[in-house]
């Protein structure tokens, strides 16, 4: 068996072109400088304890004190054993953040273009395509690294469903496999989730093709096949999966059984987030058009006015100052979409949305098909409470859909599919697969409606699009009509000089394959043409959103909250409490986190308890409520711009008896019947977990006491004395599962109380209680896990044995 490495060096000279690209365009890595990602400073904060306890200890905690009270860590990076398919994720990864996840975003499509037989040259500018498209280098500058990370292998999942379908069984099934295992570890489940919205799509177009074809012995083959690989897959992720799963239904993700408001007025309970929250952020119908013109509604919300801005003359007119005018102007939106905030236009280039179109003229059968319903239903989706109808349905009736937000966000597999389409085009175009006639014909269509619809633009701009954004009215308000109508002619402009731009590179991209067609120029200057112009149309615009000046000292990530005085005034205190945040939103930031046990913190999917006692109790400072937390600390703003500590002497402490129980019948009356409740006299507890208190034997003993000794993130140490039974309450948060509780030594039962704490009757006497967090879903995710890796190592040896075997045996009967 030889193999030609002839065969492979053109792939290896494009690896290396994919490391110098990545490496170039975040080259200030090569300095040793960090990007400043605003999600990873939060998530810092928030990991900050357990990693501290990692490297102090060599041991994981998979709890935490330092953010909203307390919570798992199994969405703060926790790491689990046996997770070997981690390992092989980071061997990819090999590269500096963040060009690690751009040269991913390269091979992975790279290796779908090979995979589509397409051309290496095509594959390669394909990929540079993919790679660049805006939306992709943005979530990149802000910090949604899991989300680009999902990205990243959702290519190299629809590689190994491709092979299977084709026949091409064991290959197939272990790229699936691999890519499927590689893709949940990303740990970010709507894009794994939105990835299989659009293999259902190519799915679809498979069993119709094959039903034509009377082929569906094969296509339920290969689905079976594919079906075991993406099983093994997930028992290789067996330990994350089964975390999160446990997590989401404690968190915010999940039924909430408060059908309350704050204010004691009903609403409706729902299995997931409501309405509203998921379709907060919904693109707008016409703001989808910023795929082919990059600045079609201003760009993105942080977007600068121009130089020759004819709002600021009129402010200068008006005799502001120039700093005045700034500082004015920086208040100002440049974009006037929908959306509260957008980083940045989900630009995809106007040259791939050229040949996008062009491919629609050019490409035949199911690979189009699966292509255009996945770019359809992405951008019917992404349209939210803008296209409700269909948003309601799916939020209804598609399971899993409405443990989702941003819905916007699913415009990825637009990013995704329009690059495939573009190269499979071009594959087309360069071979002979179509007479030259009709290329010319669709050369001409997709040059008329691409080309067309932005010179339409450019004429008609003003009659077509009004420039106004929903919350113009106040901005009149403060700086009059004059003003805003000098915003729009700004915004206008920055529309018109984006919508040029986009239409000369799709008559440059035209005038080179025109030329091809002509035979006036080579393939291979073809080729590169269009190569260079994706990536000038790309880097262009991606460029003015994350460039040089968005990475700093790497220090600055690795501690990205600077420590306040009253940061350093509390840290004396060596007992432990909780700190509550006033200089921020406390459940908004990651920066108390940072330093010390928090009641706040930074996440997208908080404990459902927490969040809910933040929106009764907390949001409102109420007292009781922030005494049972354990709250001795406030870090409050001063009339200097500095921060203060208040200390609050009312704090129930780490545990204490209470002589009072009010019964509550429901989660309602739970949350309700704290309302000036005096949290330390009294506890509210579910009716179903009254039995657990021997009420008959509990006493008042003036001389009982409980306290803390022992203190670690996943241990806690209490010793208790009294003369009659009690009933503790610990401001601890209440998780159902993974806490263990001992009384000197034997196996104890602690429960709820307080709506979101935990209690346990204490017997009388002196006695050491121990919590220790020991989630059995660890032990069983883990096992899994390993069976896994094992069944799957052989496997691969298997395949491997045969491979060998049989180009062996080629080789002696030739």
């Amino acid at each position: 068996m030889r193999l030609n490495i002839k065969n492979y060096l053109p792939h290896l000279v494009v690896i290396i072109l994919f490391i110098i690209a990545a490496l170039a365009y975040f080259h200030p890595v090569l300095q040793g400088k960090s990007i400043f990602q605003s999600d990873i400073v939060q998530y810092t904060g928030m990991a900050k304890q357990q990693n501290d306890f990692r490297q102090n200890t060599g041991e994981e905690t998979y709890w935490t004190n330092s953010a909203f009270g307390g919570m798992p860590t199994y969405q703060l990076g926790a790491k689990y054993p046996h997770n070997y398919i981690k390992k092989l994720d980071l061997t990819l990864r090999f590269l500096p953040r963040p060009a690690d996840y751009l040269f991913l975003y390269f091979i992975s499509i790279y290796i779908l273009f090979l995979v589509l037989k397409v051309d290496y040259k095509l594959a390669f500018i394909g990929a540079l395509a993919f790679g660049f498209s805006t939306y992709l280098i943005i979530i990149l500058g802000v910090g949604h690294n899991a989300k680009a990370h999902a990205i990243a292998y959702m290519p190299l999942v629809l590689s190994g469903i491709i092979l299977t379908f084709r026949g091409k069984y064991i290959q197939g099934f272990l790229l699936t496999t691999v890519a499927m295992a590689l893709e949940l570890v990303a740990n970010h489940f709507q894009m794994t989730y939105y990835l299989l919205l659009l293999v259902l799509c190519l799915g679809v177009a498979y069993l119709i093709d094959a039903y034509r074809k009377k082929m569906l012995p094969h296509f339920f083959k290969a689905v079976g096949i594919m079906a075991l690989g993406v099983l093994l897959a997930i028992g290789l992720n067996a330990t994350n999966i089964m975390a999160t799963q446990e997590y989401a239904k404690n968190s915010t993700r999940s039924l909430n059984e408060i059908s309350i408001n704050p204010d004691g007025s009903p609403k409706e309970a729902t299995g997931g987030l409501d309405f509203d929250y998921i379709t907060e952020y919904s693109y707008g119908k016409l703001e989808s058009l910023n795929l082919y013109i990059p600045g079609f509604m201003g760009g993105g919300s942080s977007d600068q006015f121009p130089e020759d801005s004819e709002a600021k003359d009129v402010l200068l007119k008006l005799g502001a100052s120039p700093q005045d005018v700034n500082q004015i102007m920086q208040q100002i939106p440049l974009y006037w979409g929908d959306q509260p905030i957008v980083a940045a236009p989900a630009y995809v280039g106007a040259v791939i949305i050229f040949l996008a179109v062009l491919a629609l003229f050019l490409v035949r059968g199911r690979l189009k098909w699966w292509i255009v319903a996945g770019f359809l239903l992405s951008l019917l989706l992404s349209w939210g409470r803008n296209f409700s109808f269909l948003t309601e349905f799916f939020i209804e009736y598609v399971p899993l859909y409405n443990k989702f937000r941003a819905v916007s966000s699913i415009q990825v597999i637009i990013e995704l599919v329009l690059p495939i389409l573009a190269v499979v085009g071009l594959h087309q175009f360069f071979n002979d697969f179509q007479k030259k006639e009709i290329k010319k014909k669709a050369l001409m269509y997709a040059t008329a409606i691409v080309g067309g619809l932005g010179v339409v633009f450019i004429i008609l701009k003003s009659l077509l699009f009004d420039f106004t954004s929903p919350y113009d009215g106040a901005i009149i308000e403060q700086l009059g009509v004059p003003f805003m109508d000098a915003v729009r002619e700004d915004r206008m402009a920055v529309f018109q000089s984006d919508a040029i731009r986009s239409v000369l590179f799709v008559l440059i991209a035209a005038g080179v394959l025109w030329f091809l067609l002509s035979e006036k120029i080579k393939e291979t200057i073809a080729i590169g043409a269009l190569g260079l112009l994706i990536v000038i149309d790309l880097v262009g615009v991606d460029k003015r959103y994350v460039n040089s000046d968005s990475f700093v000292n790497s220090r600055i990530m690795e501690q990205p909250f600077q420590q306040y005085e009253a940061d350093a005034e509390i840290m004396k205190d060596n007992s432990h409490f909780r700190v509550y945040d006033l200089t921020r939103d406390p459940f908004n930031s990651g920066r108390a986190s940072y330093f010390h046990n928090a009641v706040g913190g930074y996440h997208a999917a908080k404990l459902q308890r927490i969040n809910n006692l933040n929106n009764f109790y907390l949001a409102e400072g109420d007292p009781g409520v922030l005494n049972m937390l354990n709250v001795k600390y406030f870090i409050v703003p001063n009339k200097e711009g500095g921060t203060d500590v208040q200390m609050n002497p009312f704090a129930n402490g780490n545990a204490w008896f209470v002589e009072n129980v009010l019964p509550a019948n429901n989660a309602n009356e739970e949350i309700l019947l704290l309302d000036s409740l005096d949290t330390k006299s009294t506890a509210v507890v579910y009716s179903e977990f009254l039995k657990k208190i021997p009420t008959q034997e509990i006493q008042r003993d003036s001389t009982a006491s409980i306290e803390l000794v022992k203190y670690e993130p996943n241990h806690l140490v209490y010793e208790s004395k009294s003369t009659t039974s009690q009933l503790a309450v610990f401001s601890e948060i209440y998780y159902p599962e993974g806490w263990e509780v001992t009384v000197d030594g034997s196996p104890a039962e602690y429960f709820r109380a307080n709506y979101a704490l935990r209690a346990m009757a204490v017997p009388a006497g002196n006695h050491t209680i121990e919590f220790k967090f020991k989630p059995e879903v660890i032990k069983k995710g883990s096992t899994i896990s390993l069976a896994s890796s094992i069944i799957f190592i052989l496997l691969l040896l298997g395949t491997l044995v045969i491979w060998y075997r049989n180009s062996s045996q080629e080789q002696i009967d030739q």
